[in-house]
C-alpha cells in the first residue's frame, strides 16, 4: 500500500522517529494516522523507560510569568547542552512552567510527597470510610483510590496536561524522552501568586 508522504512527515515530526519507521508505522496501519501514532508513542514510551535510568545534569533554568499576577521558576535538565538548546526542549520547560502557574502543584512527583504527609492523609481517608460505614475489606482499596486522586491533583507529573487533558504531564515529558533520544527530569520548581501567603 501507499501512504502520503504528507503524513509520513506529520508522523516523523510528531513522534521524532525517522521517515523510514514512520512509513513503516503507517503501512502496518494501513493509512490510518492515528492508529500509527498510538503505535509509535507506545514504541517510544518504551524506549523512554529505558533513558529513565541515564544521568541528565545539563538543561535549563525556566520561567513563566502571568499578567506579573504569578511566577514559575522550573530547573528541567537533560543529558546534553545540545539538547537543552533544542527548541523543542525550550518549549517543554515553557509548558511545563505554564502547567505549573494554570494548577498549582505542590510536588514534582508523588515520591517527592513526604512519607508523614502520606501517612496522615491515608489515617485521614481510613476514618473517613469507617464512618461512612464501608465495609472492612473494602476500605484499603476505597483508601488507594482516593490516595491516588488526592495527590495526582497535587503532583505536578501526575496531573492532566493542560494542552491536551487526555495526557498527563508524566506522559507528555516521555513524548519528549522519545522525540529528543534523552532521559528528561523534572528536577524542581517555585511557584509564587501576587498576595499569596506562604
Amino acid at each position: 500500500m501507499t501512504v502520503d508522504i504528507a503524513q509520513v512527515k506529520r508522523l516523523k515530526d510528531l513522534t521524532g522517529v525517522g521517515l523510514t519507521d514512520a512509513k513503516a508505522a503507517l503501512e502496518e496501519a494501513n493509512g490510518d494516522f492515528d492508529t500509527a501514532l498510538a503505535a509509535m508513542r507506545k514504541k517510544g514510551m518504551t524506549k523512554a523507560e529505558k533513558r529513565s535510568e541515564r544521568e541528565a545534569r545539563a538543561g535549563l533554568i525556566g520561567t513563566y510569568n502571568h499578567d506579573s499576577r504569578i511566577g514559575v521558576l522550573i530547573e528541567v535538565n537533560c543529558e546534553t547542552d545540545f539538547v537543552a538548546r533544542n527548541e523543542i526542549f525550550v518549549n517543554l520547560v515553557k509548558d511545563l512552567a505554564m502547567q505549573i502557574a494554570a494548577s498549582s502543584p505542590e510536588y514534582v512527583s508523588v515520591e517527592q510527597v513526604p512519607t508523614d504527609i502520606r501517612v496522615a492523609a491515608s489515617k485521614e481517608f481510613t476514618e473517613k470510610a469507617k464512618v461512612e460505614g464501608k465495609p472492612e475489606a473494602v476500605v484499603a482499596k476505597i483508601v488507594a483510590g482516593q490516595l491516588k486522586k488526592h495527590f495526582a491533583e497535587r503532583c505536578l507529573m501526575d496531573q492532566p496536561y493542560i494542552k491536551n487533558p487526555d495526557q498527563t504531564v508524566g506522559e507528555y515529558v516521555k513524548e519528549h524522552v522519545a522525540r529528543l533520544g534523552e532521559n528528561i527530569v523534572v528536577r524542581r520548581f517555585a511557584r509564587m501568586a501576587l498576595g499569596e501567603v506562604a
